[in-house]
């Protein structure tokens, strides 16, 4: 790093750097309300990011740039991961530094996920309903850290969660009845008014794959830490002790992919719970009424079935 980079003053929190830049992409961004806050969200992820990893986002090295391509091209199209790219550009030219994106290395990279997604489109791969059941019975419940991870993922698919969705539930969204447990949301991608939404999921004759169960659990170890209220969902520091900090949509990724496979993403959650669905005879209206997909296009979109095995009559000769 040059000289010239040291002299932007002392360091400060990631959150100085969140709040200054995105006050600037907002203001300076042209068009409707919407793109602004598309650019300043970018940048707020981008941001969180860095936070997760232990990088500097302002001024970024063109290494951090690349390794955050990287993982949004995991799962987001070329087209958004350029509008991510532009967000940092505009936040580094604003603030008046060196611009990371300009590095030879980090367009060669943008050039390679663009081809990439010409091979292969992205789309979270769905599991199969055997795998994710082995998976989340050899889950250990020795450690904290396994009751929690357990809930996550039973509650994610169960609930057809989007990863967004997934971690900035709270605990006072949950209400437990008779039949299982309610999930209020907030607010999500196709509810941005904060209207009145919920999820439902019901107890499981296997208490070992049983969502409802898996999350009454989890909130044992909460209340044990006397964590009543506030997020559903939290880190754990070193040697078990649990955290005050939210799980990012990030770790949620991560944790996906350590115990079902590098193939799968947080977004395989939600794919697979279609794909089941539709493979075990379930309308779409029904899985729409989970999912909370406005049209049976997407639900079509969703659904990763083999058409040339699965969607076949050949399996109903019963031979």
């Amino acid at each position: 790093m040059s000289d010239e980079t040291h002299e932007v003053g002392p360091a400060r929190s990631i959150d100085e750097f969140t709040q200054e830049a995105t006050d600037y992409l907002i203001r300076s961004q042209q068009g409707s309300e919407k793109t602004r806050q598309a650019y300043a969200g970018d940048w707020q992820r981008f941001t969180a990011w860095c936070q997760e990893y232990g990088r500097i986002p302002l001024p970024a090295e063109a290494a951090t740039v690349g390794g955050f391509l990287v993982y949004l091209a995991r799962e987001k199209k070329v087209s958004t991961v350029r509008r991510h790219l532009a967000s940092i550009s505009k936040a580094h030219r604003l603030a008046k530094l060196p611009n990371p994106v300009l590095d030879e290395t980090v367009k060669d990279l943008i050039k390679g996920i663009s081809l990439q997604e010409k091979v292969a489109p992205k789309q979270a791969k769905a599991f199969t309903l055997e795998h994710f059941k082995r998976t989340v019975q050899g889950i250990s419940l020795e450690r904290p850290d396994g009751v929690r991870d357990r809930a996550l993922l039973l509650l994610g698919f169960a609930g057809a969660f989007r990863r967004d969705e997934l971690v900035k539930l709270q605990v006072e969204d949950l209400e437990f009845d008779d039949d299982g447990l309610l999930i209020r949301l907030r607010e999500s991608k196709t509810n941005q008014q904060g209207e009145s939404e919920e999820k439902a999921v019901v107890y499981s004759s296997d208490r070992r794959t049983c969502p409802v169960r898996a999350v009454k659990d989890w909130l044992q170890v909460l209340e044990a830490n006397g964590r009543s209220s506030g997020p559903l969902f939290l880190s754990f520091n070193k040697g078990q002790r649990l955290g005050r900090k939210r799980l990012s949509s990030m770790w949620l990724n991560e944790l996906v992919q350590r115990y079902l496979g590098a193939a799968y993403s947080a977004h395989s959650l939600r794919a697979s719970f279609v794909t089941i669905a539709k493979l075990g005879g379930a309308e779409d209206s029904k899985i729409m009424n989970q999912t909370k997909h406005k049209t049976t296009g997407m639900i079509r979109l969703y659904t990763r079935i083999d058409s040339v095995r699965q969607h076949n009559a050949v399996n109903n000769l019963g031979l």
